[in-house]
Formats: C-alpha cells, structure tokens, sequence
C-alpha cells in the first residue's frame, strides 16, 4: 500500500466492497437485469472501477498484484456460480470481460488516477 494516513480505513472500505461483491454475485437473483449480452458491459464496468479502486491504494509497481488479484477474484466467483448451483451461469465470456475490465482499470489508472487515495487524504486534510 501507498503510504496512506488512514490505512485501516481504507483497509475496511476494501474489505466491504469485496464482501458486496461475493454477495451480489453469489446470490441467486440478485443480479442486475441485463438483455442478452450485456451482461458482460456489467462484468467490464465493474471491474473497471474494482481496477481503479484497488490502483487508488497501492504503488504503480505493484499494480500487476491488483490486475493477478482481481482476475483470480473472477475466476473465483464464475468457479463458485458453477459449482454452487445457483440458478447463475458461469461463462468464459464473462472471465473475457472481467479481464478486459481489469486491463481497461489499469490503463486509466497509469494515464490518470493512480495512487488516488493519498491525494484525496491530503484535500481533505487528514492528518
């Protein structure tokens, strides 16, 4: 991690947005309506914003362990969707999508956003 002021916080707030994102994905039902297709817009967008999330708090030279933990937390959840039968289905497409997502979240994080959170922490004056 970055040299962060409120490391337990954002330690906290990472922990929450991993178990909103098991627990959406792992409950039957409570996906987000998607037509035919576009569900893997939903798979790219979020992991867009978990890439860019996690590229917040950690150093450009550890952003291949967010790109291998975000992916490893994909292949996870489409394994978990399958094996759990939960009326989900678990697709290569979406694997594609995840990917996609995670290398989208990564670019952007290296042109622009990187290393956000110490940056918010100094504006809002955290000491």
């Amino acid at each position: 991690m970055l040299q962060l002021r409120r490391r337990r916080l954002w330690i906290a707030l990472s922990t929450v947005l991993l178990a909103a994102v098991f627990f959406v994905c792992l409950q039957p039902g409570l996906g987000f309506p998607a037509p035919d297709g576009l569900d893997k817009v939903e798979h790219l967008a979020a992991y867009v914003l978990l890439a860019l999330w996690f590229t917040g708090l950690v150093a450009r030279g550890r952003y291949w362990a967010v790109a291998v933990g975000l992916m490893a937390l994909g292949l996870l959840i489409e394994v978990l969707q399958w094996r759990m039968n939960l009326g989900r289905s678990a697709e290569g497409l979406d694997m594609l999508a995840n990917t996609l997502g995670v290398g989208i979240g990564i670019a952007i994080a290296l042109l622009a956003t990187g290393g956000w959170a110490p940056r918010l922490e100094s504006w809002l004056g955290w000491k």
